[in-house]
């Protein structure tokens, strides 16, 4: 049965959290721009890192989706249209009525 919490499926915390990363990558330039030289490359390494967290949520993301995708598509495979085709084609083929209904 439809739910919207199930529709959800956890997706709002990710991007909170993704969220977060953001906020705390503001903070890193913001922190660039009044570090000294030798504090640079620090700075820098932690931006990598959380880019790098954020990357790794983006594609364990996308492979979930696909993983689903893939299981509509098998399950759209198993779907026998035919009936619905056969309506469709009943509306669309013009009536004999020369009344027009």
């Amino acid at each position: 049965m439809y739910s919207r919490g199930t529709v959800d499926d956890g997706r709002g915390t990710d991007i909170g959290h993704l969220e977060g990363r953001l906020a705390e990558l503001e903070k890193l330039v913001e922190e660039l721009e009044s570090v000294s030289g030798a504090e640079v490359v620090g700075v820098l390494d932690r931006a990598v890192a959380l880019l790098a967290e954020v990357n790794a949520g983006i594609e364990a993301g996308l492979a979930k989706a696909e993983g689903e995708a893939q299981e509509l598509g098998d399950l759209l495979e198993e779907v026998d249209f035919g009936p619905f085709d056969e309506a469709l084609d009943g509306l669309q083929r013009p009536s004999d009525d020369p009344g027009g209904g």
